[in-house]
């Protein structure tokens, strides 16, 4: 017996306090079920809009519309510090990329105290990458260690970097107990978690961290990161990027570099304008649905998930890849199988759904509640199941692109 009709599914959609989000989203194409949200969101017809009225206000106001761009990288900040991070006003700022806000963050701290690096090996690459990075340019050993709990236990640690989400398995980590384990400075990605899994920087302790915004915030591709440094902290670090938007009066041009005060010092060059306000859209979203409805929307679609997998699928090859218990994981499920790249390319090519990949055999399945429903999350375990017992995967072409 099914562990979930159809129908029922259906009815769970008719019922959810959410369902009107999914309309506030493009999307042309009914018959693809969209399970990538994790890596990016969908496009708000907010945002597009936005966006439009943007541009016609650049072409119109020219230079002229700077002093009202200028603090977008602050506003889109306190909005995410409000509604989706729970930190204050002030302590959380939206600039460049995860990769170069990790770097400003963990550089600003081994700036200020020795001992070594530590993370765990199956830490998101790039996360790993500045490290690395950084290790070399600052003289100081990198351990790679089994799991977040090793790292916190390192003795004679500078700087503990962990993912509140792990981007493979899904396993949430717990900020509180984690940050309170150590008394190195512990930098987090919330990269996979944040406008997902409720967060609160400051009920939990944490001081420091960085995430992007183009998954579960939905603020377009390559949109910039944001940057959290605790209120208390702000003047004790550094960033080791020295650029004009950092400096305490940017157009005293005559003047040598003197940081601002807050959480400005850690702003480089000029912000993204057009991406910042993407950003704010997706944001406004996430806020009007409230983190806990969204949350609880989530838990139940991969609960949905994890019973149609052993179902359905484990009889067919498929194990587990993310933690069962509900407490335990983010917003998406790894299925893994032996055949994982050619099945996840069949899913995509012949059944109209799309997951991601991540090697070697890890099939991602993101739910975005803002528009993912449970019909979604049953017709494509359906579709998944019906390719695999048909051999459809063994009909593609697998070789491998540069994005998977």
């Amino acid at each position: 017996m099914d562990p979930l009709s159809r129908e029922q599914a259906l009815a769970l959609d008719a019922a959810d306090p959410l369902r009107g989000f999914r309309d506030r989203f493009v999307n042309n194409d009914a018959q693809r079920i969209y399970l990538d949200g994790n890596s990016l969101g969908r496009l708000p017809l907010a945002t597009r809009d936005r966006l439009a009225a943007l541009v016609a206000e650049w072409g119109e106001r020219l230079v002229s519309g700077w002093p009202e761009w200028i603090d977008a990288p602050a506003r889109a900040g306190d909005l995410l510090a409000e509604h989706v991070l729970g930190a204050r006003p002030g302590e959380v700022t939206v600039a460049d990329s995860t990769t170069v806000n990790l770097f400003k963050l963990c550089s600003a701290v081994l700036d200020t105290h020795a001992g070594a690096i530590v993370t765990d090996r199956g830490n998101f690459p790039t996360d790993r990458y500045v490290l690395e990075g950084l290790a070399a340019r600052h003289a100081r050993e990198l351990r790679l260690v089994e799991t977040p709990a090793d790292a916190v236990a390192e003795r004679g640690a500078a700087l503990v970097l962990l993912s509140h989400v792990d981007y493979r398995t899904a396993e949430l980590a717990d900020l509180a107990a984690l940050t309170a384990a150590t008394d190195a400075d512990v930098v987090w990605d919330l990269s996979h978690s944040a406008g997902a899994v409720p967060v609160d920087l400051r009920a939990a302790g944490v001081q420091l961290a960085v995430g992007c915004t183009y998954k579960y915030l939905n603020a377009g591709p390559g949109a910039p990161a944001f940057l959290y440094v605790a209120e208390e902290r702000q003047a004790q670090l550094r960033s080791p990027i020295w650029g004009w938007f950092g400096q305490r009066d940017q157009f005293a041009m005559e003047r040598d570099y003197d940081p601002a005060d807050g959480i400005a010092r850690f702003q480089a060059g000029t912000p993204p304008v057009l991406a910042l306000a993407a950003l704010e859209e997706g944001a406004k979203l996430t806020a009007e649905a409230g983190i806990g409805a969204l949350r609880a929307k989530s838990v139940a679609m991969c609960d949905l998930i994890v019973a149609l997998h052993d179902a359905w699928l484990a009889p067919l090859g498929f194990s587990l890849g993310s933690p069962r218990d509900a407490a335990r994981r983010g917003s998406h499920v790894s299925l893994r199988h032996l055949e994982a790249w050619p099945i996840n390319v069949a899913l995509i090519e012949r059944a109209g759904v799309v997951p991601d990949f991540r090697g070697p055999d890890w099939i991602r399945l993101g739910v975005a509640p803002l528009y993912t429903s449970h019909a979604d999350v049953w017709d494509a375990l359906d579709r998944l199941r019906g390719l695999v017992e048909r051999g459809e995967h063994h009909l593609v072409d697998a070789a491998p692109g540069r994005v998977t």
